[in-house]
């Protein structure tokens, strides 16, 4: 005697879809990165937030991937490439003028900044979610940063880093660049002075 079989169910091919879904869902998660906090500010844009790990993470000299092509224009709108540092140690840092966490790391970049210019290194940032040039041009004054950042707003810069490579993935996120362009340290916190020294002082002398 033959057995009925009940009509199969049809699903979506989940399995075709999931990777279009992960990257919609990363990409989607680094564009609003922020630190964490209880408010973000007005120039944020929303509340999403990604949270410091609060790791520093060192990769040694033969395992370093290199930095992507990372350009653009400044918040004092003039143009930038990261190129341009090459044969510079270069300390990027990620930040919003809304980010508390960035605030309280910024007079510890400045200072380090000025201190290390002389032994070829070289500070950058990356502005992002400040929706209004006036703010992070307003936090470059309040802390005395003179180094320049590039105008980020919606993270595009961000996500130019290659999925599961050492990316900026909170805010603030700390990137040491060694001389041949490549990622050596990635730090997701907000960074004292004997923390950048700890992570720059080492590269002064690495040819």
């Amino acid at each position: 005697m033959s057995q009925s079989r009940a009509p199969r169910r049809r699903f979506p091919d989940l399995r075709r879809r999931l990777p279009a879904v992960v990257a919609g869902a990363v990409a989607g998660a680094l564009a609003l990165s922020a630190c964490g906090g209880d408010a973000t500010g007005t120039s944020s844009g929303d509340t999403g937030f990604v949270q410091g790990t609060g790791q520093i993470t060192k990769v040694a000299e033969k395992d370093r991937e290199p930095l992507p092509d990372i350009s653009g224009e400044t918040v004092g709108g003039e143009r930038l490439s990261l190129s341009d540092y090459r044969g510079k140690v270069v300390v990027l840092n990620v930040w919003g003028s809304w980010c508390a966490p960035c605030r309280a790391e910024a007079p510890n970049l400045a200072k380090v900044a000025k201190e290390t210019e002389d032994e070829g290194v070289r500070f950058v940032g990356i502005n992002t979610r400040d929706l209004d040039r006036a703010n992070a041009k307003a936090f470059d004054r309040t802390y005395g940063i003179e180094y320049p950042s590039l105008y980020d707003p919606e993270g595009r810069l961000i996500l130019k880093f290659p999925k599961y490579s050492l990316s900026p993935k909170a805010i603030p996120s700390t990137l040491v660049i060694d001389r041949e362009g490549r990622i050596a340290v990635r730090a997701l916190k907000p960074l004292s002075e004997e923390d950048l020294r700890s992570i720059v002082d080492p590269f002064l002398t690495e040819k």
